[in-house]
């Protein structure tokens, strides 16, 4: 079986998901990285939430808040770590000789 009918499974499998469920799948490579990029930043701004609740009042769920924070954090490191990785991967392109 040859990666082509491979892919091409995955982007039939893609698009019936998409019509189920009325969202249509990223196109390419780059959207995913967007999406997950927005992803990130919705988590942020929850945890930003969740600090001004732990600083104003006694929280419901000290537990729940700190695995929220923690969450966060690690998806934030993360998109440090795969930034860091592609501008890391464009410099050593950039470097090379034609």
């Amino acid at each position: 079986m040859s990666i082509e009918s491979v892919a091409a499974i995955g982007n039939e499998l893609s698009a019936q998901m998409g019509a189920l469920t009325g969202v249509a799948p990223p196109a390419s490579a780059f959207e995913n990285l967007l999406v997950s990029i927005e992803g990130v930043n919705t988590q942020l701004l929850a945890g930003q939430k969740v600090t001004a609740q732990l600083a104003s009042a006694p929280p419901e769920s000290l537990h729940r808040s700190m695995l929220s924070l923690e969450q966060t954090r690690l998806s934030f490191e993360l998109l440090l770590a795969v930034r860091n990785k592609a501008l890391d991967a464009y410099q050593e392109l950039m470097r090379m000789q034609v």
